[in-house]
């Protein structure tokens, strides 16, 4: 499992996809709030990439529930990130 979780934590793609989720949000959370959206994405990144790139030396329930795990941390320093970078704006 942790082997799982360095190599969820380290993919390039799945990075990218929740740096893509938190500006959408931003840019949307007049109309549809922030909670369900950022929920719905994590859980929605946690399914898709291991349905689409299986791999055969884990099975598809380990592999969503540890990329929920690694994409809520991935989440939670991308909006650290966010938060320093509207804090040091004028």
């Amino acid at each position: 499992m942790y082997e799982l979780l360095i190599s969820q934590l380290t993919d390039v793609f799945r990075i990218g996809l929740i740096v893509a989720l938190v500006v959408t949000m931003h840019r949307t959370s007049a109309v549809t709030g922030r909670l369900i959206p950022l929920v719905a994405g994590v859980v929605f990144v946690a399914v898709i990439l291991p349905t689409t790139m299986p791999s055969a030396s884990t099975n598809l329930k380990d592999a969503v529930m540890v990329g929920v795990v690694s994409n809520l941390i991935i989440l939670a320093l991308v909006w650290i990130v966010t938060v320093a970078i509207k804090r040091l704006r004028p």
